[in-house]
Order: structure tokens, then C-alpha cells, then sequence
């Protein structure tokens, strides 16, 4: 019985052994993937909840940026308006609308 136990393992036992060693390095190397993996999600994660955060900070800003582009138009309208223009050229500047006898067309 001891020779047949000697004979299977003998004929068994070598090729069992590199099996075994194989199917470990291969079990490693899944391992290795698999947490190279999570590093890569975790990664990916956090990146995504950075961006994010700075694209709410800028849609933020972009609001704030836009309110004051519209107050400074509402402003520009008001020192820009005719009757203002014309209100300051007259007291600042002296200046008036010249009579129908003054006016001269000059052709050319």
C-alpha cells in the first residue's frame, strides 16, 4: 500500500505543486487587481467631489458676477440718458440749443 501512495504522489505530485503555486500567484495577482481597483474608485471619487465643489464655488461667483453686470448697466443707462447729458452741458458747459437764425448749412 506504502508503493502505491509513493506512486500516485510521484505521478501526481509535481505537476499538483505547480498547479498549486499558479493558482496562488494567479489568486495574488487578482488580489492586487482588485485593490488597485478600489484605489482607483476611491481616487475617482474624491477627484469628482473636488471639481464639484469647485463648480458650485464658480456657479457661485458666476451668479454674483452677473447680478453686478446688471446693476452696472442699470447704472450706465442712468449717467448715460439724453435728458442727463443734456442737463450737465448746460449747467457745466454753458451750452445751449443755438436759434434757427444761427444754424448755417454748408454744403458741399
Amino acid at each position: 500500500m506504502a508503493q502505491g501512495r509513493s506512486a500516485v504522489t510521484s505521478s501526481f505530485g509535481w505537476p499538483l505543486r505547480l498547479g498549486a503555486s499558479r493558482a496562488l500567484l494567479l489568486v495574488t495577482l487578482l488580489l492586487a487587481a482588485c485593490l488597485a481597483s478600489a484605489i482607483g474608485v476611491i481616487t475617482t471619487s474624491h477627484l469628482t467631489r473636488d471639481q464639484y465643489a469647485r463648480l458650485q464655488e464658480l456657479e457661485r461667483e458666476q451668479q454674483q458676477l452677473q447680478t453686478e453686470w446688471g446693476q452696472l448697466l442699470l447704472e450706465e443707462s442712468a449717467w448715460s440718458s439724453p435728458a442727463r447729458i443734456e442737463r450737465l452741458a448746460q449747467q457745466r458747459l454753458e451750452m445751449r440749443l443755438p436759434d434757427i437764425d444761427e444754424v448755417e448749412v454748408i454744403r458741399p
